[in-house]
């Protein structure tokens, strides 16, 4: 297809709904400064809660349902090595027409990697194009340029044809692990997804992604005097730095498979055979069978120091996102929006990525998905986090044309492939 413009009938008024987003990018702008300002990390459910208030309110003109959805409580190894209990916020479920017979899922998320006593909590101009800020483009830039979208569509010559779902997830930047769940489950009401993680700067989208897996392990030995009593020790630094070894060995032990051990902790003073120490570690892996492969490695590198002499080893955590893998539907959507791109005079372009995020999630329940809808941006997670802010423009125009893509039947190959 040359053009997704060119073969709607109601073009004119298409183009007019598309070029009434110039006149939003202020608006656009002085909304994310707004919730940039209001820290949202994961485990500030305050801050969690503000941010939610903000998303309904600035949807509300939207006429759409609004649900929220209590997700359960979650757990982490503290410093001491114990399993401890953490609690979630609440994912954000905005509906409308879901009924309709061709129906979009958008998904993104509410909370950013910065906790409550980051010392990144405001946003700077780096040049006039330029925002720095937490959550500009990681995703608080995205979740704007997707309402900006569905107030466009609503406003335009297909207004009110399809059926709208958008889900905003707390716990994104830890795993989805509790929302999760919920993503599998209304991914399958829908007939293609859209999620938006920032693009890179210059643009370019993710493809197929890798898949990944946080884990903790805690080795616990035997404590005693270093210099008294130093052979009736189990000490468990060491033990954990062998097993780190073996951990490192099963990189490439599968194509473009991973493991990246990245905290430890382990010990109280160097007069002391130390009995406990951990070390959190990350998988990723290309491959959905690679996951058994990898989990027997590390079945079999437990076992063997469980059965040894005064240790006792525990794992906790696994794989939480499977790969993406790209099916038929998925780079069907993949080329027609890249049509929906050259109409905007927009160049798109895929490249695979090693990262993860809800597009991961989408795809193992069938639905596909472009998940770098969002803003461009970049050096996400970290204090130099920016947005180029002529992207808001940019992007909603690009999603508003998918929705209207969508709706008057020309993603309708995407339908029919992923049926099949």
């Amino acid at each position: 297809m040359n053009s997704i413009v060119d073969s709607i009938s109601d073009r004119e008024a298409l183009n007019v709904s598309l070029q009434s987003l110039d006149n939003k990018r202020d608006d656009m702008i002085a909304l994310v400064q707004k919730w940039s300002a209001i820290n949202s990390g994961s485990r500030n459910l305050d801050g969690l809660q503000v941010m939610e208030a903000e998303i309904v309110e600035a949807f509300e003109p939207l006429g759409a349902e609004v649900e929220f959805i209590a997700l359960g409580d979650g757990e982490s190894v503290n410093q001491q090595g114990d399993v401890e209990t953490v609690k979630n916020g609440r994912s954000l479920r905005i509906y409308k027409n879901p009924a309709a017979n061709r129906r979009v899922l958008l998904t993104g998320h509410t909370d950013t990697v910065f906790p409550v006593d980051s010392d990144f909590q405001t946003s700077q101009w780096l040049d006039d194009n330029t925002l720095n800020g937490p959550g500009v483009a990681d995703m608080k830039g995205g979740i704007i340029v997707m309402l900006h979208a569905l107030l466009t569509f609503e406003s335009g010559p297909f207004a009110g044809s399809i059926g709208w779902e958008v889900i905003l997830s707390p716990d994104e930047e830890t795993g989805s692990l509790k929302s999760g769940p919920i993503l599998m489950e209304r991914a399958k009401a829908a007939d293609i997804g859209l999620t938006y993680e920032p693009a890179l700067a210059d643009g370019t989208l993710a493809g197929a992604r890798k898949g990944s897996g946080n884990y903790t392990i805690v080795v616990r030995g035997k404590a005693t005097h270093a210099g008294r009593e130093f052979h009736e020790g189990r000490n468990a630094v060491v033990a954990l730095s062998r097993i780190i070894a073996d951990l490192s060995e099963l990189t490439d032990g599968r194509p473009e498979l991973t493991v990246n051990p990245a905290v430890i902790s382990g010990g109280v003073a160097p007069n002391i055979v130390p009995d406990m120490a951990w070390c959190r570690f990350n998988v990723r892996l290309k491959a959905a069978e690679d996951g058994d492969w990898f989990q027997g490695k590390l079945d079999a590198i437990i076992d063997d120091w469980n059965s040894r002499d005064g240790y006792s080893i525990s794992l906790h955590g696994g794989i939480n996102r499977p790969p993406k893998v790209l099916s038929d539907a998925n780079l069907k959507l993949m080329d027609l929006i890249k049509v929906c791109g050259n109409d905007l005079g927009i160049n798109i372009n895929y490249v695979a990525t090693g990262g993860c995020c809800e597009g991961n999630n989408l795809a193992a329940a069938g639905l596909p998905n472009v998940d770098t809808l969002g803003v461009r941006g970049g050096s996400i997670h970290s204090s130099d986090e920016f947005v180029l802010v002529d992207s808001f423009v940019e992007r909603a125009k690009l999603s508003a044309l998918i929705l209207n893509a969508f709706a008057s039947g020309k993603l309708d190959d995407v339908m029919n492939l992923k049926k099949q």
